[in-house]
């Protein structure tokens, strides 16, 4: 029986989509199971803030789901859910 492929959770502002969508396409070729945050704010729909907390909580449970994460930070840039995130994963306290 084959091994199951590692699965990647991407972090970041979904500002960057076209960064996100280029990381997950090299990773999905390479035989990776890619999973990733919704983009529907920075895509010109607008979600209301319910909408908002339980895509947060969802995201959380796809980091939770996953084997590793990467954080896809053009230019080093880190906004605040991001921050949030890497403090959660690394056993601190969000801030």
């Amino acid at each position: 029986m084959e091994a199951r492929p590692q699965i990647v959770c991407l972090c970041g502002s979904t500002r960057f989509a076209q960064e996100f969508r280029a990381v997950n396409r090299d990773l999905t070729l390479a035989g990776t199971i890619v999973v990733a945050p919704a983009e529907f704010e920075h895509a010109g729909n607008q979600i209301t803030d319910a909408q908002k907390a339980a895509l947060g909580a969802l995201h959380l449970a796809k980091i939770d789901l996953a084997d590793r994460v990467m954080v896809v930070n053009p230019g080093g840039y880190i906004g605040e859910s991001t921050r949030r995130e890497i403090h959660e994963l690394v056993g601190g306290e969000a801030q």
